[in-house]
């Protein structure tokens, strides 16, 4: 131990008590002299001088550095008039792109990398429900990790270059349907009504989330024309919205511009013509949907951008699907034609099937059947039988009714389809490709249909 430090001083001055200095390290006593003399001992260590010139030096930067900052924020609250008009242009910008679904895609890269996660879901989904081993699904899953790698890569560069890997996503989707298709063993019968019923539905196809980009759009319907006019033999539909309310529909050339989303047109629905219900589909070029005010079935010339409605009497606003409300008037199409199910009071809840005559729009038959709407998830008609659905659990939906139009019988069935979602608001039949077309709680979502011979 050394000392460090020596303290003198006289008794009359000394304000410690000799006594309270007396510890390990520091003693006291009186000298010879008549002076108190204190000792302070510590360790036997060198003081780190060079870390208090580092401290001084440290603090004296940091004087500095709060200077200088203070200085850059006197020059930002100067400048901050030309930072609000900047995000004033920058909020007109969003605004433009949100107004265009088409530019808002063009810049969401966040948005494909989702697709491409649910995409890459699909198709394990796919492969573990066919319980196949096929090369083509591991070419599908190398070129899903591809486009990622893609898609990371372009989007430090050109972003609008999105449209590419668009186009690649279409084929991708393209690949997965061949895909499906090609271990479906029973081949459609175009055309041909010469057969029993249904046998059973295929397993779904997801394509993609709605145009919208937006799970919340839960009502809406989507499909193809169940009679189309030359030239549009490819033509797709989609309409959808957060309630049950119809405002607008679009129209897609072909199946890869439905994935794209570059719609052909979009038809917004005139003051008074809106519709409710979403059991709408396209038959001969023209939209039936089920009109407000009046209560009644409508129509749009998609042709002629000409609309018409007409009153059914007997039908009632009482009684709808139990998966959404509002779904009073439900259309469908089939080989025979164009078809219409609705419940009146008469009929006490239960569904009556109605033929229209497409020319004078206007109801040719009725036909009572047994089935309970208000018990059904929904119906539709094939070959002139009417099928209803109902749910069984969370993920199976299951044909449980038959009514045959041409022999007035009625059977009660059990067949059985898995649901990518709980609930659906639109389920119709297309002759054209034997398929049902769901909009599955956003999704658009399709079944082949397999009839027994």
């Amino acid at each position: 131990m050394l000392p460090i430090l020596l303290l003198l001083l006289s008794p009359a001055s000394a304000w410690i008590p000799v006594h309270d200095w007396e510890s390990g390290n520091v003693t006291a006593s009186v000298g010879e002299s008549g002076l108190c003399v204190c000792h302070v001992y510590l360790p036997e260590i060198t003081f780190p001088a060079d870390r208090v010139e580092h401290m001084q030096q440290v603090s004296h930067d940091l004087i500095l550095e709060v200077k200088i900052q203070m200085n850059k924020m006197i020059s930002y609250v100067g400048t901050l008039e030309g930072y609000l008009k900047e995000l004033s242009d920058l909020t007109v910008r969003v605004s433009m792109l949100e107004s265009s679904a088409d530019k808002y895609i063009k810049l969401d890269f966040e948005l494909l990398r989702i697709e491409l996660r649910e995409f890459e879901l699909l198709v394990s989904q796919l492969k573990d429900s066919l319980n196949s081993t096929s090369p083509m699904f591991d070419s599908l899953y190398i070129e899903i990790r591809n486009m990622t790698l893609i898609v990371n890569q372009l989007e430090t560069f050109d972003k609008s270059n999105l449209e590419v890997i668009r186009l690649e996503f279409a084929k991708l989707q393209k690949k997965l349907e061949e895909c499906q298709k090609d271990h479906d063993v029973i081949k459609p019968d175009i055309g041909n009504c010469n057969r029993t019923g249904i046998m059973s539905i295929g397993k779904p196809m997801v394509v993609q989330l709605n145009a919208h980009l937006n799970a919340g759009y839960q009502y809406g319907g989507w499909g193809k024309d169940s009679k189309p006019v030359r030239g549009y033999e490819s033509m797709y539909f989609y309409g959808a919205y957060t309630s049950y309310y119809i405002y607008d529909f679009y129209l897609y050339s072909n199946y890869e511009n439905l994935i794209l989303r570059s719609a052909l047109k979009h038809h917004d629905l005139p003051s008074g013509w809106e519709g409710t219900g979403n059991n709408y589909i396209v038959h001969s070029n023209t939209i039936y949907y089920q009109h407000n005010t009046p209560f009644s079935m409508s129509k749009l010339n998609l042709t002629t951008a000409k609309y018409d409605y007409r009153v059914i009497p007997s039908a009632s606003e009482s009684f709808s699907y139990s998966y959404s409300p509002h779904q009073n008037i439900d259309f469908s199409a089939d080989e025979n034609g164009l078809w219409v199910m609705y419940a009146t009071e008469a009929s006490k809840g239960k569904i009556v099937i109605a033929k229209i005559d497409e020319k004078s729009f206007g109801i040719e038959n009725e036909w009572s059947t047994a089935a309970y709407k208000q018990l059904a998830g929904n119906a539709f008609m094939a070959c002139g039988v009417m099928y209803a659905t109902r749910s069984v659990d969370l993920t199976t939906e299951e044909i449980f009714y038959a009514y045959d139009t041409r022999t007035n019988e009625e059977k009660h069935l059990s067949i059985h389809f898995s649901k990518f979602q709980e609930k659906y608001t639109n389920l119709h039949y297309n002759p054209t490709d034997q398929k049902l077309y769901m909009y599955n709680n956003g999704y658009y979502v399709s079944y082949n249909v397999r009839f027994d011979k």
